[in-house]
């Protein structure tokens, strides 16, 4: 990928550093992006393959029809656009991608373009709070079979393994933690990703009303506590399954 793009009149302009970061639901997603959002320097982009996801595979996600109408269902549609300028021409675009979106018939080559990371989670943290949303989850829901694949693909890309976060381990310490992010993206570290102002935002999907009322009365990351124990058996068997996945990707966290 060339370093510049040009616009309408022909004019050159250096191409934003794109960041991927790669997470499965109820992994502090949401909020690591405000910390991105609130950088002067950078835009944000919420879930830009949802839509495409629910018209390949189908799935009957909470408003669902409502999702479809609001962005582009063809993922090269997608792929295009993030691969193009950063909205408002930002010099940093952080994209908030959810693991479980990438179907395998979705193309990888965009993903060149970007720097990645991954967002990564304690399995029981993330079912119980999956539980509270939705009647139902499979281990495809939350994405960690997903993440390891494209963690793989990722690093097969850059040549080294992408950095890693715990959303535990961020809620701990959020300025050593983004500051070791920042780094290890090479992109400077500031302080006003720390906290911001409650609210939605114009950047979030359609669909927060349904999952982002705890992030949209937020104005920073909240207090670490234990993981849950899970007392549901089949959320149990869940959690047993995606433990692998969860310890060998943090393997490679952010120290």
């Amino acid at each position: 990928m060339s370093g510049e793009h040009a616009d309408a009149e022909g004019t050159a302009r250096i191409a934003p550093i794109r960041i991927a970061m790669w997470s499965g639901p109820r992994n502090l997603s949401t909020a690591l992006m405000r910390s991105f959002g609130n950088r002067p320097d950078c835009a944000v982009s919420d879930e830009p393959f949802y839509a495409a996801y629910l018209m390949l595979s189908g799935d009957d996600h909470p408003m669902r029809d409502a999702v479809l109408k609001s962005q582009p269902t063809d993922w090269r549609v997608v792929a295009e656009s993030l691969t193009g300028p950063a909205p408002g021409g930002a010099k940093l675009w952080y994209q908030k991608h959810m693991t479980h979106h990438m179907l395998p018939e979705i193309g990888r080559e965009w993903m060149r373009a970007c720097r990645h990371a991954f967002l990564i989670r304690h399995p029981a943290r993330v079912l119980a709070s999956y539980a509270n949303k939705r009647e139902s989850v499979e281990l495809g829901d939350i994405g960690f079979a997903e993440q390891a694949t494209l963690f793989d693909e990722a690093a097969a890309i850059a040549g080294a393994a992408p950095p890693v976060v715990d959303a535990d381990a961020l809620l701990v310490d959020p300025p050593g933690v983004l500051a070791k992010l920042c780094e290890a993206l090479s992109i400077p570290f500031s302080e006003t990703m720390l906290s911001w102002p409650a609210g939605p935002r114009a950047s979030d999907g359609v669909w927060a009303p349904h999952w982002y009322d705890a992030v949209s009365a937020s104005t920073g990351f909240g207090a670490a506590r234990p993981p849950p124990a899970l007392s549901d058996p089949y959320l149990k068997r869940l959690e047993e399954k995606a433990i692998p996945i969860y310890e060998r990707l943090a393997t490679h966290l952010l120290t």
